[in-house]
């Protein structure tokens, strides 16, 4: 390692006391989707005083932000996230579940966290590009709320806004320290809102249209579709207001939130079209009205493997953080705590490659190790995924690749009251830190080195091509929607 990248991660280490405080203070406003007004106040306030030009609101998002700092090519895109999730509120540190907040929000997939370590990485990049003077290049940090259930990566890749990188970089806290690769799922949120005519349901049903029995037919025509969709297609629904507690009335309103998911966008796009008109259906022979609005949208992943290449490489030249005792006897009693542990071994990549299963299987002790503190060997892969990011739209406008860091115990699940209580402790903090200095050490190598950044965007257009480009799951139209508010 360079001895100008040295002096990059031991800045990361100076502004670790800012960084921290800034997760910290995050986890406890524990912000909901769109909502997050303390948490994008809090990052606007800090990178100003740190020097970064800050426009916030950001396309239309009011809690969305853009800080950027630097002139010129190339313009290194880094991409945070910062939104918690309903019911794990936790108390920070404890082996138990405890609530601090009945009912409360918590960070259970550690946004917190991911929000903070993007920081990290954008001060050193900023503290290179001063060094190296005017017309360097440009860091740009994004601050990207409503990951949880609103997609707004995928508004602002609709919107152009990712045109202006050269490359976006990315992490997310996990369980292990590795590279990602392969793609995930397409993604589509749609609610469905029937509005029938209320009636006394033993005096006058004939008088009554129910609400009710057009989201129960919905879901009875969507069910006979699974039969005849691909495989790899994905229907899940909701009914988010069943009308009512009165059997004795005709329900006058009924609401059901779907999502369909395919690998391809133009896949998931054409099966949604199908459910859709499922949902027409319903309202006709229910004789209600149907009223449907757009929740959100997000595309698979296209893997990059220079990129992902690249951030391996640093990765591996960063020593991985060393745990007190106290931080290992948390997590030993954490992972003990989880009751249904996967089979598989920790890691994407274990399944696909054999060598590095046998790998992992080593260094994990056959996957019962608290804390997977080792750096898995990097594998490209184009295998698919069953989740969905919106992290996966920005990757059709950019080159674009991510890392995870082990901020959690091994065996953790997501979204769970583990990751909400280990997700303020320093053995997260660590992981935050480490994954800062692997995007900062790779974004400097993409300054400094233009052949990386050409092979990059040269691959990116080869898969376009292959690919047949971007088909944006987001109507022109649509605005982010607040998760859970009524139509």
């Amino acid at each position: 390692m360079t001895e100008e990248k040295k002096k990059l991660l031991s800045y990361i280490d100076e502004k670790a006391p800012v960084i921290i405080s800034t997760s910290d203070q995050i986890w406890g406003y524990a912000e909901l989707s769109l909502r997050e007004f303390k948490s994008g106040e809090l990052f606007a306030k800090v990178l100003r005083e740190e020097g970064f030009s800050v426009e916030k609101p950001f396309d239309n998002i009011e809690t969305a932000f853009r800080a950027s700092y630097g002139s010129g090519k190339p313009v290194i895109g880094i991409l945070a996230e910062y939104d918690a999730l309903t019911g794990l509120s936790q108390e920070p540190g404890s082996p138990v579940r405890k609530e601090l907040e009945p009912n409360g929000n918590g960070h259970g997939c550690g946004h917190n966290l991911l929000g903070a370590g993007a920081m990290a990485a954008a001060f050193a990049v900023k503290k290179y590009l001063q060094d190296k003077g005017e017309g360097s290049g440009t860091v740009i940090l994004y601050g990207c709320p409503g990951e949880e259930g609103a997609a707004t990566k995928a508004f602002m890749a609709r919107d152009g806004i990712f045109g202006e990188c050269d490359a976006a970089l990315t992490w997310h806290p996990s369980d292990v320290n590795q590279v990602t690769s392969g793609t995930c799922n397409t993604c589509i949120q749609t609610e469905y809102k029937f509005t029938g005519v209320a009636s006394h349901a033993a005096g006058a049903p004939e008088l009554g249209r129910s609400a009710l029995d057009a989201v129960e037919l919905m879901n009875i025509g969507v069910q006979f579709l699974r039969e005849h969709m691909p495989d790899t297609a994905r229907i899940h629904y909701s009914i988010t207001d069943a009308g009512g507690d009165s059997p004795n009335v005709v329900q006058p309103r009924a609401q059901v939130l779907y999502m369909v998911r395919s690998i391809w966008a133009r896949d998931a796009m054409a099966l949604q079209e199908r459910v859709d008109r499922i949902a027409q259906a319903a309202a006709m022979m229910t004789d209600t009205v149907m009223e449907k609005r757009f929740v959100d949208g997000c595309s698979n992943t296209v893997p990059n493997k220079v990129l992902e290449s690249l951030l391996w490489e640093n990765f591996d030249q960063i020593d991985l953080p060393v745990y007190t005792e106290e931080e290992l006897k948390l997590a030993q009693a954490l992972y003990d705590s989880v009751e249904m542990k996967s089979p598989d071994l920790p890691g994407e990549a274990t399944g696909e490659s054999q060598e590095i299963y046998e790998f992992v299987d080593e260094k994990s002790c056959h996957g019962t190790k608290a804390v997977n503190d080792f750096l898995i060997p990097y594998f490209y892969s184009e295998k698919p995924r069953m989740g969905s990011t919106d992290v996966g739209d920005v990757s059709w406008c950019v080159p674009t690749a991510q890392i995870n860091t082990a901020t959690f115990p091994s065996q953790s699940p997501g979204h769970s009251w583990q990751n909400v209580s280990c997700g303020r402790t320093s053995m997260a903090h660590k992981g935050a830190l480490l994954a800062g200095k692997v995007l900062a050490a790779a974004a400097v190598d993409l300054i400094e080195k233009p052949e990386l950044l050409q092979a990059a965007k040269e691959e990116y257009e080869k898969k376009m091509k292959r690919y047949k480009g971007y088909f944006c799951p987001v109507p022109k139209d649509a605005v982010p929607v607040i998760p859970g508010e009524k139509m």
